[in-house]
């Protein structure tokens, strides 16, 4: 992980300002087309980092595939009145399941970055997961929307770092701030062989670093003996297990989800822990590569929890089909974090809301035309499954 940044000192003075207004620019009317249009507004790097994957991107594209792949099967002529997007989420009653998957570095596709983010998360009543690599302070993030009517759930997302004092101060920062969950990143010890950054010689710009981490020291220094791992034998000996998971839990008031989490086996023991949810996610493709896609892991993951507790997914969510499908197939919400820098690329917090608007209101349509009037009904029956 990429760890620069500067330090903030803390609760800002006063609010931030809101965003200015961007133009949203003319013929976008899919997430695809924010994506096309998007590349034409960042540079090699950023491009390189937001939009590439692992290896050979195998699960990158399998994502995208998998939502495609899977079919709706429609019932028609069904009562529809007073049909609604919401759903129950850790307590909260949400106007839609749409949520912003925690992204990093986000003021590399604008100045505002998670500022402008945060505003149009809020205004379409979508929940934000904040990226502990984000490049605006938490406390910003939360004074700018903690009060707006209508926002969806505000969490923070997790890296644990080697330093638990510096893990536990920004895990305070976060309960101070108003923040509701924690977001535990679990399937990251180290970075994916990502060829796009190394082609692209990657390399966060001073302005974009990640400014929750700046006062963080580095780890001693290892020495290796000769044959050692400089990744086994050093960086891993950090690396987060369940004990970790129980020692979050034991620190902090704040309900804990797993992020990551694609084994059934891994599902039954975070359950035995009793975190609160589970988010199925291979990190975008960005980590381990042939990774199976997530609409293929979410229903083994929905079956080893059964009822105990929400699961939600990611990865390749482009249309409100897709979250339709997500929707039957047992998740309770879904994250979309690409499409959301795209936005914030084209046309800052007003970029970031279309992508959302467009969501809700494909969602509501695929709704409608499968005879669903509400999610809570939503079940595999609803998914197109071929005669033996």
């Amino acid at each position: 992980m990429l760890y620069d940044g500067c330090d903030t000192g803390g609760m800002p003075a006063a609010p931030p300002p809101v965003p200015a207004v961007d133009r949203l620019p003319a013929g976008l009317a899919t997430l695809a087309d924010h994506e096309a249009h998007a590349r034409t507004r960042l540079d090699d790097n950023a491009w390189a980092y937001f939009s590439g994957g692992a290896g050979d991107e195998i699960t990158l594209r399998a994502n995208r595939a998998a939502w495609d792949a899977l079919q709706l099967h429609p019932r028609v002529l069904r009562p529809l009145q007073g049909g609604n997007t919401r759903v129950e989420l850790l307590g909260r009653q949400l106007a839609h399941p749409i949520l912003v998957a925690p992204v990093a570095f986000q003021r590399m596709a604008h100045a505002d970055g998670e500022l402008a983010t945060a505003h149009a998360a809020s205004a379409l009543g979508a929940g934000l997961v904040l990226s502990t690599q984000a490049s605006t302070p938490l406390e910003a993030i939360a004074a700018a929307i903690a009060h707006e009517p209508g926002r969806g759930p505000l969490w923070f997302q997790l890296y644990l770092q080697h330093d638990r004092g510096f893990t536990r101060a920004l895990v305070q920062r976060a309960e101070q701030a108003g923040y509701e969950a924690l977001v535990l990143t679990v399937d990251a010890p180290t970075s994916g062989a990502r060829d796009r950054e190394r082609r692209a010689g990657f390399q966060v710009p001073p302005h974009a670093a990640a400014v929750h981490l700046a006062a963080l020291s580095p780890p001693p220094p290892v020495m290796l003996a000769p044959g050692q791992s400089a990744l086994f034998d050093a960086l891993l000996q950090h690396a987060p297990t369940w004990d970790d998971v129980h020692w979050l839990q034991s620190i902090s008031r704040l309900p804990v989800l797993l992020k990551g989490v694609t084994h059934a086996q891994d599902a039954r023991q975070a359950a035995a822990l009793q975190v609160a949810g589970l988010i199925v996610s291979n990190h975008g493709g960005r980590t381990l590569d042939t990774v199976p896609p997530t609409a293929v892991l979410l229903p083994p993951i929905v079956d080893a929890v059964g009822s105990t507790l929400p699961v939600l997914v990611d990865g390749g969510i482009r249309r409100g089909t897709d979250i339709l499908k997500a929707m039957a197939l047992g998740a309770r919400a879904v994250l979309v974090g690409r499409p959301v820098v795209w936005g914030l690329a084209n046309a800052g917090a007003v970029g970031v809301a279309h992508v959302l608007r467009l969501l809700r209101d494909e969602l509501e349509i695929a709704m409608a035309l499968c005879g669903c009037a509400n999610l809570a009904d939503c079940s595999p029956q609803m998914l197109w499954r071929a005669a033996p």
